[in-house]
């Protein structure tokens, strides 16, 4: 864990940073649209994103990463296809389980490492509509949330364990799969821009382009030199998604400062500005949006033996904890083969959304808060109201925002509306706690300036 923070804070932000809005980064010579500054703003308000990771690999019940894992060879891994029949995939149950735990987006796992498409694609038949099943699932899922009023980003995989034109024998990873020979990444690149061009003409508004992979062609997180040994021509690629959906939002999982092109930073199980992976080594932007993507239990694909489940608690301090930090979060479910998203999942995804249903005011819309995240808890910010987000007691049971100049309209528990205590001093305003239970996940006092 991050090394606790003293309750006495140094730096308080300016009144006016409540009202702060996305600015476009300096990426070379990319200059965002309209629409999609107006897609960063609103992906900023909306807080809460639903992951699946879902595909053929969901058959072997051992994660999403099982190919490379057990080094199962390609001739062996596409034999998976004529079995793979999720017969009780439902659309509707997915996104209203979203919906249902108060998130705004989800993103699909389109193509993942193993190269298995989960939609009709016409440039490969390594897809989910060869397999009995036949259907394509991702033109299910994309009517469906349009019907629910739920935004769709897609997840696509750079890296490819089953083609032999990706260049692998630079990899890090799909080492074990019987491929021979040496990649051509200009027959990949196009292979690749078919794909995204069918993505983003047939599945009506998407929000992001979620990328992972990059790091196969790096050194390892944390090393000196993370540069790549291939060139992805991410100009080209990029170029090409703004040019079908200039409001789409282009992400890149690759462990590193944002590059050209894109419009929201990312980081892998972990909140910005920690490193508990080993894989978050960069800076927090301060140019475009954040989010922290992570898993509900241990795995991202369904794996039989995890019991890894996070609790309502963890996951509603893990939101808030993201929203804190000026982020999102992405929470990811891995559903079963069948289709179902098991119940520990959805009774956990349903608590807290009851939780956001009563408390969801200090999540949704708000920006970073006025204080560094402290030992007791985090900060979130929207218009003239502060919402200080209680984990735990402070130390002395006082916060001080020190910033005199502040005018203090009220200071109240929210939810009961119970005032509470504060006092005006040199130093800042001091705000006690003393008396206030600090109870389940997180107990909120709201700071109303005027």
């Amino acid at each position: 864990m991050k090394k606790a923070t003293t309750t006495i804070v140094a730096i308080f932000m300016a009144i006016a940073s409540l009202f702060a809005q996305t600015t476009a980064p300096d990426t070379g010579n990319y200059k965002p649209t309209a629409q999609n500054l107006q897609s960063r703003r609103q992906f900023q308000e909306d807080k809460y994103g639903m992951f699946i990771h879902w595909g053929l690999s969901s058959m072997l019940a051992d994660g999403e990463w099982v190919m490379h894992n057990r080094n199962i060879k390609v001739v062996d891994y596409t034999r998976l296809l004529h079995a793979f029949n999720p017969a009780d995939f439902n659309a509707a149950q997915w996104v209203a389980t979203a919906k249902n735990a108060g998130m705004k987006y989800i993103v699909f796992i389109t193509r993942h490492h193993d190269g298995f498409s989960n939609w009709d694609t016409k440039y490969s038949d390594w897809k989910i509509t060869n397999t009995p099943y036949g259907k394509d699932v991702l033109k299910l899922l994309s009517e469906e949330c349009r019907k629910q009023g739920m935004k769709l980003g897609l997840y696509y995989s750079l890296l490819d364990w089953y083609r032999t034109d990706y260049p692998w024998e630079t990899g890090r990873t799909g080492q074990g799969t019987g491929r021979t020979g040496k990649g051509d990444y200009a027959s990949y690149l196009q292979f690749m821009k078919n794909q995204l061009t069918e993505l983003l003409t047939n599945y009506g508004d998407i929000l992001c382009i979620w990328f992972d992979g990059h790091w196969d062609q790096t050194n390892e997180e944390g090393h000196a030199d993370r540069s790549s040994r291939i060139d992805w021509k991410y100009n080209e690629i990029y170029e090409l998604i703004h040019k079908l959906q200039p409001q789409c939002m282009i992400g890149n999982n690759h462990h590193l400062s944002p590059l050209a092109g894109e419009d929201f930073q990312m980081f892998e199980r972990d909140l910005p500005g920690e490193n508990k992976s080993g894989l978050s080594f960069q800076k927090p932007s301060d140019a475009m949006p954040l989010e922290t993507c992570e898993t509900i239990n241990g795995a991202w694909g369904y794996n039989i033996t995890d019991r890894k489940y996070k609790s309502v608690n963890q996951v509603v301090q893990l939101l808030v904890g993201a929203a804190g930090r000026d982020a999102n979060l992405l929470l990811n479910v891995g559903p079963m083969p069948t289709g179902l998203i098991q119940s520990e999942f959805t009774d956990t995804l349903a608590g807290a959304g009851k939780w956001l249903q009563q408390y969801g005011e200090s999540i949704y819309g708000t920006r970073g808060g006025p204080l560094k995240p402290q030992s007791w808890g985090v900060t979130t910010q929207k218009g003239k109201l502060i919402y200080l987000h209680l984990f735990k007691a402070p130390e002395g049971n006082t916060i001080l925002l020190p910033d005199a100049k502040i005018k203090i309209k009220q200071v109240r528990l929210l939810g009961g509306n119970t005032p509470v205590k504060f006092t005006k001093q040199k130093t800042g305003i001091v705000i006690s706690t003393e008396g206030i239970t600090i109870e389940g996940p997180d107990t909120i006092v709201v700071v109303e300036v005027s």
